[in-house]
């Protein structure tokens, strides 16, 4: 019994000890958190999506208070958290542009298999197979919606087998972005009254598009032609939109002979011009006034003269 006391004493003397000397220990090399810091990361939404480029909210506080990152950077928390950071760090917010995730495949190929699938309803799981799954279209969105478990905000969902975003729920965290297997989601600028978009990935020509695709772009060029700002350039046999040019005018949309182009997450619906009017029936042609003929006798008289 003695030695069962002794043992609770001893161990109890040494938590007390050691117990002590931690805290000695933490007053001593604790180190000082700016204030700025806390008053930061109790503005930020604390989603921890990572959008901003840091690790989590606190990591984005901490970079912000050492001049590391900018204070509109916060993609879940918008241009009020922008502004509330900026206040916080005595220091203008800057112009915020939202920014949406954009799935560059419209799903015109998603009914063309190369072959039927039988496993883990997964992209990843799926890509590893031969032929990167089973889409025809090797560029193509495989719809199985890994995109959708991960996003934190129930901003992307799988319709019609392919992935669409709603952009008013979008935060542009990138999770979408960095697990698609196929790399065909990416982050565009939310600038303009109208948001065009051209939702295709594929970099093949345009016969082998049409074999995989219902609506895939060819990279004909129609749209580049049509556009006044210069916004649209062809590589690859893939148009691609300069979000610093484009205005939102819609007239590559209206030239596309694909009905790929998008606005505002639709295709135009283009009203066939009206009819040019007929020109009004001319007036009916007056005869022509007889002409008169003299008389014979007068003819004579006339002649003698």
């Amino acid at each position: 019994m003695n030695t069962v006391v002794t043992c609770v004493v001893i161990l109890g003397v040494l938590g007390a000890v050691f117990g002590l000397v931690l805290a000695f220990a933490a007053k001593v090399f604790a180190v000082e958190k700016d204030p700025r810091e806390e008053a930061i990361a109790a503005c930020l939404p604390g989603a921890n999506c990572g959008g901003c480029g840091y690790a989590g909210c606190g990591g984005y506080a901490a970079a912000v208070v050492k001049g590391e990152a900018a204070t509109n950077c916060c993609a879940a928390g918008g241009e009020e958290v922008a502004a509330k950071v900026a206040e916080i760090m005595g220091v203008s917010a800057g112009e915020s542009v939202k920014m949406v995730a954009e799935v560059h495949c419209s799903g015109g190929g998603a009914d063309k298999s190369k072959y039927e699938y039988m496993g883990i309803h997964d992209c990843l799981a799926a890509a590893r197979l031969p032929g990167g799954g089973p889409l025809a279209c090797k560029y193509g969105c495989l719809g199985m919606g890994t995109c959708e478990s991960v996003c934190p905000f129930d901003a992307i969902h799988v319709v019609d087998g392919v992935a669409k975003v709603d952009v008013e729920k979008c935060k542009a965290c990138k999770k979408c972005v960095d697990i698609c297997p196929r790399h065909i989601i990416s982050l565009e600028p939310y600038k303009t009254k109208r948001h065009v978009a051209i939702p295709c990935s594929s970099k093949d020509k345009g016969p082998a598009v049409t074999k995989v695709c219902s609506n895939g772009c060819i990279g004909c060029g129609l749209c580049a032609k049509a556009c006044p700002k210069e916004a649209i350039t062809v590589t690859d046999f893939l148009a691609k939109i300069d979000y610093d040019k484009c205005v939102g005018c819609g007239l590559c949309a209206q030239k596309c002979p694909r009905k790929l182009i998008v606005i505002d997450g639709k295709v135009p619906v283009i009203k066939p011009k009206p009819a040019a009017a007929k020109p009004a029936a001319s007036a009916a042609a007056k005869p022509a006034a007889p002409t008169a003929v003299k008389p014979a006798a007068e003819k004579k008289d006339e002649s003698k003269q």
